[in-house]
């Protein structure tokens, strides 16, 4: 630790700084009370367009892409660069899917997903799956939001094995909560400005200076190209090959679909003020993408730079690149970025697993009849119960990359695609057939899951999302994105389970619906296409 006294001054303080701007931000843009999901949990609907631009970026640009996508590359090659593509193509869906799920929720004052589907379909049913879903997919993807603090801290050598050895790392914890508790979506928002200023400064000095001192690209990929030849795994190298092409594919794919699914996602478009809020930010957000393109290029960096993980925590390679190649002061700059890389979106996830299960758990079978008041303080205790789950996951999964923590995620978030995606522009499926969809969609995933082998952490479960198709009978090496399959099988069972509700005459009305929980105006221009009623 005394080697990093520099290091631990200068992230300790910006670390602080941007904690009590998460205070702070109650006050901001300050509403008469916010004592209420409108203002707590989607401040207010009322972000315009510089401040939804940081805040989905901060949300969806997490500790995902600024350790676990290096420390793929770092590990496997050319595989990592998935991250790419996968962005490129979720832009062009989500302006088509999101522009109208706004619209919908603004008219019908829709807080979850699980809202949208609650009042589509008139299953509370389905909407309890739903939200269900996103909460158990979301945990993960704070777990490893959580990863990558732990990362920094033990490269500055403050953190390492046992609950005392944790303390740092348990101390960011509470004060993430703390904050979160206080100012609800307001603290992420504006903590996001100093957030995304940080890592572009951090990494555009990275891809000059760290490359100058290497020798320049050429060395760079040479040597990585050097250490996947002298590995026994067929999938790694600089580039992909027979092997790894259709996991590369089903994954850059599944997880474009996925990536708008979450709830965290939503929740940063339903802040938005108006739908031109957000077609200019679907329009400007792929800027991200290029960003994400230079920081997976410090995997590379760090093969050759000869950089060693800490232990077997594949995690800690670009912090330890930072260590090597930086001044002390501007790599404790660019661990506070890593470290407020990871606050930001796991504030805004908490938030919106919080307000899931508020909205679609406890005010349709503990208390219907609910104030306002009553749901903002619900969702602020169960934002806290959010993160200690998530810590269960970091215990329990332990992955060889922090980054199949979000892919693990996305093979459970994809089940909710039929129901929230594809029921925003049609009613064809029937609510039963999309219930027998979700069961044996979710039942394929996760017995994938389970099944997935990881010897690097000796795990004989839950190692990754890459499911060999030789389980499957076929005399192949080849792997596939568990979650494509997984959406596959939902997507059939659902097809044909209707078809047979049709053709038994099942009913396709409500099983419940609670009309008096909406206020409709069908003859709002933004959904006037879109048919809301609880009956065929």
């Amino acid at each position: 630790m005394s080697d990093h006294v520099t290091e631990i001054v200068v992230f300790t303080a910006l670390f602080l700084a941007v904690s009590g701007m998460g205070f702070v931000a109650a006050r901001w843009r300050r509403p008469d009370d916010l004592l209420s999901l409108h203002e707590w949990g989607l401040g207010g609907r009322s972000f315009g367009s510089w401040i939804t631009w940081f805040l989905i970026g901060g949300d969806l640009y997490t500790a995902y892409t600024f350790v676990a996508v290096p420390a793929l590359l770092f590990g496997a090659g050319a595989a990592g660069f998935f991250a790419l593509p996968y962005t490129v193509i979720t832009y062009p869906v989500v302006f088509l899917v999101m522009i109208r799920l706004w619209s919908v929720s603004h008219v019908h004052g829709l807080v979850t997903p699980a809202d949208f589907v609650r009042l589509r379909f008139g299953s509370p049913t389905l909407a309890l799956l739903v939200a269900i879903t996103g909460i158990v997919a979301t945990m993960p993807y704070i777990a490893l939001q959580l990863v990558g603090i732990e990362a920094v801290l033990k490269t500055m050598g403050v953190s390492g094995s046992g609950l005392l050895s944790d303390l740092p790392l348990i101390i960011a914890f509470v004060i993430l909560a703390a904050y979160t508790y206080q100012s609800g979506l307001r603290a992420p928002a504006l903590i996001a400005f100093v957030k995304d200023i940080l890592i572009y400064l951090v990494i555009l000095v990275a891809v000059v200076y760290i490359p100058a001192r290497l020798g320049g690209w050429p060395a760079i990929f040479g040597d990585a190209q050097a250490k996947f030849a002298a590995t026994p795994a067929p999938g790694d190298g600089v580039l992909l090959n027979a092997n790894n092409q259709l996991q590369y594919v089903t994954l850059a794919l599944g997880s474009a679909l996925a990536l708008f699914l979450y709830p965290h996602s939503v929740t940063g478009v339903l802040a938005s003020r108006n739908r031109d809020v957000i077609k200019r930010n679907m329009s400007a957000l792929p800027a991200y993408s290029l960003l994400l393109a230079l920081i997976a290029l410090l995997g590379y960096m760090a093969i050759a730079a000869g950089v060693k993980p800490i232990g077997t925590d594949v995690n800690t390679v670009v912090p330890q690149l930072f260590d090597r190649m930086f001044p002390d002061w501007f790599a404790g700059v660019a661990f506070a970025a890593v470290g407020i890389g990871a606050l930001v979106p796991a504030a805004i996830m908490s938030i919106a697993a919080a307000n899931l299960f508020t909205r679609n758990i406890y005010r349709e079978y503990v208390n219907r009849d609910a104030t306002d008041a009553q749901e903002a303080k619900v969702s602020k205790l169960v934002s806290l119960v959010v993160k200690v789950g998530a810590v269960l996951f970091i215990l329990l999964i332990d992955p060889q990359f922090s980054i199949d923590l979000q892919l693990i995620g996305g093979v459970i978030i994809l089940q909710t695609l039929p129901s929230v995606a594809l029921g925003l522009f049609t009613r064809w499926f029937h609510r039963g057939g999309l219930i027998a969809g979700w069961v044996a969609g979710m039942g394929a995933g996760l017995a994938m899951l389970y099944v997935i082998e990881n010897p690097a952490t000796k795990h004989a479960h839950f190692g990754g999302s890459a499911f060999p198709l030789a389980k499957l009978g076929l005399d192949t090496r080849m792997t596939v994105y568990a979650g494509f399959l997984a959406l596959i099988v939902n997507l059939v069972v659902a097809a044909l389970a209707t078809l047979a509700a049709r053709a038994l005459g099942a009913p396709d009305g409500p099983d419940g619906t609670r009309p008096d929980q909406y206020t409709a105006d069908e003859g709002d221009p933004r959904v006037k296409d879109l048919d809301l009623s609880s009956s065929t």
